[in-house]
């Protein structure tokens, strides 16, 4: 269940993160409560993973969920370049997110397995 916290944690932090770009500084109400709840859930969720997920793999998950996904709004919605090599770099990240997942041996502390 922890995974599950930690996968929404980052997809939460795509929606903030693009909510906050949209709000232009907070000068646009709908966006800044957007980004502010979302930040909530994000941090929430965060929190929650972190009880039995090591927090290197967990941070390293939470933050690669958010750029990764972040980078590819930013191509899809907000007319952002798409080179080769932005693209090789996203595969490269994705690759070392599911790698920290496939590693994890269930970890947190003992006793909690």
């Amino acid at each position: 269940m922890q995974w599950f916290y930690l996968v929404l944690a980052g997809l939460s932090e795509i929606v903030w993160a693009f909510g906050l770009k949209e709000s232009h500084g907070f000068t646009k109400l709908d966006f800044s409560l957007l980004t502010i709840a979302f930040l909530i859930v994000s941090f929430g969720l965060f929190a929650l993973a972190m009880r039995t997920i090591p927090i290197g793999t967990a941070y390293a998950v939470f933050t690669g969920i958010g750029a990764a996904g972040t980078a590819i709004v930013g191509i899809f919605f907000l007319n952002e370049p798409a080179g080769l090599l932005k693209i090789i770099s996203l595969i490269v990240l994705i690759s070392g997110i599911i790698g920290l997942k496939l590693v994890d041996d269930g970890g947190g502390k003992e006793g909690e397995k």
